[in-house]
């Protein structure tokens, strides 16, 4: 499916001709010298390093890396409605600093959520000169409103998001495989992928009482732990790919956690069955074993498990059975952690992380010997597939947007408090020693963030899919 091709924000400055180069530059071939060429705010060539570039205005970054913008493919921006945990301005500053050119919006934690027209419409208008990247909503599938399904399709959303278990929102209402059969027969050659929070109730609910049957302390991170067994993941990713054979209709693993997974989706794999998969930062950088009882900063569901849980989901990515990395940027208002009682079973689950993935997984890479090149696989090019953006985004490819990002890969540096740019300041991130650091990020051959700060134009677009 094609997308519309939108009217850059400032028509005089992009119509300009401009180069950039470096020894360094991620192309579809790899990491090589090179420069790109950008017209009226697309790559028009990708040439060798050393030929001259007449007429254009030239920027030579040397040896820093030039990246494809990132696609973060999961994401909560809550505006409209609780623009007070988190709204477009601030999150999509925060992408900027990291190096994400493009967000797509989870159909929750907004009011209204996005499971209709009315509710996308509202969601368009909370964004307007307020995107500093450029974004897109996925659409939501809750307990009846099938019938929606084709009008978000036509509205241009690039997918839909489920929950299998309570949301958190009493709004966003999880679905049973009843209502999973009704989706799926609306999606039903469309194209468009079913993203699902793979996790079902009936474990979460056995462990829950079994543990407050035994008084457990819910200041404990085993506690919290204990209470979201790998269970709930398996039984849900087995339903899933019996659906998914079934309609013969893409489905997408939101934020695997559990490693006990991976051989049924493997199978699956091999089966060729639509399926594609995700893990998120916090999954490959923490462990269970490491984190602080009472933390809640730390709190996510999926929970956080063990340490060779970690390294399996890292092999998973290495040989191709996870697709993608993401981030699950959840936040919530510093309350709602309950970090006064640091109770696991009372503080919202979610993770503030975005801005911060792109260093946090490149640390985690160095530690495995892994060539940058896979940051252009799992960061850009799978979720810019996923939200039907191939050939547009997550590539320094001819055609594609310029969006790129100017990396240091060298940098050593520890995350503070400054260096969170979303709303709340809360992130379990903070004081995590990093390698790697965005210089600048460039959105349709405009930068948006750099040593001074931030674009005073707010440049982000809609992404509609037609």
């Amino acid at each position: 499916m094609n997308l519309p091709g939108d009217s850059p924000t400032s028509e005089s400055k992009e119509s300009m001709a401009k180069a950039f180069r470096s020894t360094k530059v991620l192309t579809p071939e790899g990491l090589r010298p090179a420069t790109l060429l950008v017209e009226n705010g697309r790559v028009s060539s990708v040439v060798d390093w050393d030929q001259p570039v007449l007429g254009s205005d030239l920027r030579d970054f040397g040896d820093l890396v030039l990246l494809p913008g990132l696609v973060d493919s999961h994401v909560h921006i809550n505006e409209p409605g609780r623009t007070e945990w988190e709204g477009f301005k601030t999150a999509t500053q925060a992408a900027a600093a990291g190096g994400v050119t493009t967000l797509v919006d989870m159909p929750l934690n907004c009011v209204p959520e996005t499971i209709d027209e009315a509710a996308l419409e509202a969601k368009r208008k909370a964004a307007r000169g307020q995107a500093w990247v450029d974004w897109a909503a996925w659409g939501g599938v809750v307990r009846g409103n099938a019938e929606q399904l084709p009008a978000l399709i036509r509205s241009g959303v690039p997918g839909f998001k489920c929950f299998l278990i309570h949301s958190g929102i009493d709004g966003f209402a999880w679905v049973d495989e009843a209502e999973l059969r009704l989706a799926l027969g609306k999606l039903r050659g469309s194209g468009l992928p079913l993203l699902v929070h793979a996790e079902v109730a009936g474990p979460v609910n056995a462990a829950t009482e079994a543990l407050n049957a035994a008084h457990a302390d819910w200041r404990k991170y085993s506690t919290y732990l204990a209470s979201r067994p790998d269970a709930a993941e398996l039984e849900a990713i087995a339903l899933l790919i019996r659906l998914a054979e079934e309609f013969n209709t893409p489905i997408h693993i939101v934020h695997l956690a559990s490693a006990k997974a991976l051989p049924m989706l493997a199978d699956a794999r091999r089966r060729g069955l639509p399926i594609t998969v995700e893990t998120c930062a916090q999954y490959l950088w923490f462990a269970a074993e490491e984190l602080p009882d009472g933390a809640t900063e730390y709190k996510c569901a999926p929970p956080i498990r063990d340490a060779a849980n970690r390294e399996a989901l890292w092999n998973a990515l290495e040989t191709g059975l996870i697709d993608m990395v993401t981030t699950d940027h959840s936040p919530c208002p510093p309350a709602m952690k309950q970090r006064e009682t640091g109770r696991w079973d009372l503080a919202w689950g979610g993770i503030a992380s975005l801005g911060l993935a792109l260093p946090v997984l490149w640390t985690g890479m160095n530690r495995r010997a892994l060539g940058i090149e896979k940051i252009g696989e799992w960061m850009a090019a799978a979720p810019a597939k996923l939200a039907g953006l191939t050939g547009r985004k997550g590539t320094l490819a001819p055609g594609a947007d310029a969006d790129f990002v100017v990396f240091n890969p060298d940098a050593h540096w520890t995350v503070e408090g400054k260096d969170l740019h979303f709303r709340h300041k809360l992130s379990p991130y903070v004081g995590a020693k990093l390698r790697g650091q965005v210089v600048e990020t460039w959105l349709a051959g405009e930068r948006i963030y750099g040593a001074d700060g931030f674009s005073a134009e707010a440049r982000g677009r809609e992404l509609v899919r037609s």
